[in-house]
């Protein structure tokens, strides 16, 4: 074997846990498998593992799969406190800031930690070393041998099976047949940060980065976000993030559907209120978008619900 990598197997078979009631911990393990299993499935391709609904939607898979004690699955804990292991010595991990913040300590909530961090990432020599397949999967079984071995076999068949917490998620704000039929538990700010991000990441898609109303289109190549992901019922009413209580609006119609200037009809045409002061005969104005049909994704499955449309019509929109 590698005499690098056994370096950094032997890290890993003895980083620091708190002593709790229920045992040991088990957040930095399960940690170390989510990031081996991201560069695995080529989410992550450069050393950077941002604070995103991949990493933490894993994150919370492997916890449901292989975690039998009462400890609580915080993923902020084991994402800044891994910095403190060391493998011959030196650290392997590190945290990385947006500019303009620090990170002086452990930050409890998983949005805020999204905020400040720009991203982690194992030290160079490690990273190379994972970039090996045979080599991840050295890491990933002695990671379950050590720490979960009744656990391990079952793991990796959910896996094979792509059954687990994260998929069902998908499933769920996908409106899958699947997912009526599955039992989620969504219980902390963790699982909603990954149930939020997948229906913002997922409207766009659906709609092809294209305004339903306007037609507007835009993409970048950085990763800024130019039409949004609308809740047709707020979030804060129905905690309701399936796709078919979305649809993807430029800001402008974001903002005037939110304020109950437009709307959706039964016949999925645009309603627009009669409360609008503007200039009638300006290119942009939003009554020239009256009555004309919104842009709808491919899958009639992902339709936005006319169930919520009725409820955006008679309880926010001013006619």
């Amino acid at each position: 074997m590698n005499e690098d990598l056994q370096v950094y197997l032997n890290a890993f078979a003895r980083v620091k846990r708190a002593n709790t009631k229920y045992g040991l911990a088990p957040h930095k393990p399960i940690l170390l498998l989510t990031l081996v299993e991201l560069i695995d499935k080529g989410i992550v391709l450069n050393n950077r593992f941002e604070v995103n609904v991949d990493l933490v939607g894993l994150f919370q898979e492997n916890w449901r799969l292989l975690v039998r004690t009462a400890h609580q699955p915080d993923f902020t804990q084991p994402f800044y406190y891994l910095q403190s292991d060391k493998a011959a010595g030196q650290g392997f991990w590190a945290l990385y800031p947006n500019p303009g913040f620090q990170i002086n300590a452990h930050i409890k909530s998983v949005r805020i930690l999204s905020e400040v961090v720009a991203y982690g990432a194992f030290d160079d020599r490690l990273a190379v070393l994972l970039s090996d397949p045979l080599n991840r999967a050295t890491v990933r079984d002695q990671l379950l041998s050590v720490y979960f071995p009744e656990e391990r076999l079952a793991y990796y068949r959910h896996k094979k099976l792509n059954d687990g917490f994260y998929h069902r998620v998908q499933s769920l704000v996908l409106n899958e047949p699947e997912a009526q039929y599955k039992h989620i538990s969504i219980q902390t700010e963790e699982d909603v940060f990954v149930r939020s991000g997948l229906f913002k990441r997922y409207i766009p898609q659906l709609y092809q980065d294209t305004c339903a109303m306007t037609g507007m289109r835009m993409r970048s190549t950085f990763k800024y976000n130019f039409i949004d992901a609308c809740h047709i019922v707020p979030f804060a009413v129905t905690h309701d993030d399936r796709v078919t209580n979305g649809i993807a609006l430029c800001p402008n119609l974001h903002r005037a559907f939110d304020r109950g200037l437009v709307s959706v009809g039964e016949d999925y045409t645009i309603i627009v209120s009669a409360h609008i002061d503007e200039l009638a005969d300006h290119p942009y104005s939003l009554s020239k978008l009256n009555g004309k049909s919104i842009l709808l994704p491919e899958v009639n499955r992902y339709y936005p619900s006319q169930e919520n449309l009725v409820w955006h019509r008679e309880n926010v929109f001013k006619g």
